[in-house]
């Protein structure tokens, strides 16, 4: 086979895996909207984390999804580690019975294919046997830690929104405490209401709601909220709404000091990026504005020395 042939066979092979990827991503965001859908029909105040009500997947995926749930059962992974992969592809938007099996399915994949193909790719290409080996151990490092770097990087924006969104969400709780509502009906009430501004808090506060309901103790929901999410503030949120509820103290009270401590600490946030901006610029000035300073101011002495040296 010559080089074209085997260039277009392998950008073929490329198109393929990337649809397939491309296909399963499809499913699983359909899957998700059909168990909101679902949810909103039922008039819940929470986004469902059971995707078996939704449509069930098919063909190369449910492949997939077994080969994952393979790797999940073998004892490979410890449970906190398959716990904690399950929360977070929650938090990604990345849903259903089979989300976790088929993010690891696709981990193997992936760590299986990007080196064989890399290196039938570098095979025909003029490079040094030792460019070769760190192209393909580059490839399977790739493979292996690419779902993770882009599901990381989800999350993060993820936990992200739920900062910005939480002071917004507090006042409307504030709202709901002195209409008369107590804690859960008005959890409940936000998280219903808040949803199209800021979906991450209506998600995290709608699944709280969902578990005063199940649980006897609230402090275990509220504890459970601050586990998923691993935030301060968060954290902060929860342990004085549990001492509220305990103690019996005014909710509306407790709320307004919350939002306020939030919004503070946002506003000295922003303040820091700013102050850093600085610090920043200076990097940039340096190499495209001084030198042009330098130009302008010696330039022209410059090219008089140039003159008088050829003279």
């Amino acid at each position: 086979m010559t080089k074209p042939h085997l260039v277009i066979a392998l950008l073929i092979i490329l198109l393929v895996l990337g649809a397939g990827v491309f296909g399963i991503w499809y499913q699983l965001r359909r899957q998700s909207r059909l168990t909101e859908r679902l949810d909103a029909i039922r008039q819940t105040d929470h986004i469902s984390l059971d995707g078996s009500r939704a449509e069930s997947i098919t063909g190369i995926a449910s492949v997939i999804a077994a080969l994952g749930s393979t790797v999940a059962s073998s004892g490979l992974l410890s449970r906190n580690t398959i716990a904690g992969l399950e929360r977070t592809l929650v938090s990604t938007g990345i849903r259903g019975s089979s989300a976790l099996g088929l993010f690891l399915g696709m981990k193997v994949l992936m760590l299986l294919f990007m080196p064989v193909l890399t290196l039938v790719a570098l095979l025909h290409f003029d490079v040094s046997p030792m460019m070769r080996n760190l192209g393909t151990a580059g490839s399977a490092l790739v493979g292996l830690l690419g779902p993770d770097w882009y599901v990381g990087w989800k999350y993060q924006r993820y936990l992200s929104a739920i900062t910005f969104g939480l002071a917004d969400a507090l006042d409307l709780m504030v709202i709901c405490a002195e209409a008369g509502l107590s804690f859960e009906p008005a959890m409940s009430r936000v998280a219903h209401e808040i949803r199209a501004a800021h979906p991450a808090v209506s998600q995290e506060f709608g699944q709280t709601a969902s578990e005063f309901r199940v649980v006897a103790d609230s402090k275990i929901a509220l504890n459970n909220m601050g586990t998923r999410t691993n935030l301060d503030g968060i954290k902060r949120m929860t342990q004085t709404l549990a001492q509220t509820l305990k103690y019996g103290t005014p909710l509306s009270d407790a709320l307004r000091v919350l939002s306020a401590e939030m919004r503070h600490e946002m506003l000295i946030r922003y303040e820091t990026r700013a102050a850093r901006l600085p610090v920043l610029l200076t990097i940039p000035m340096i190499l495209f504005i001084l030198p042009c300073i330098f130009l302008i101011v010696g330039g022209p002495a410059v090219i008089q020395v140039m003159h008088s040296l050829h003279r």
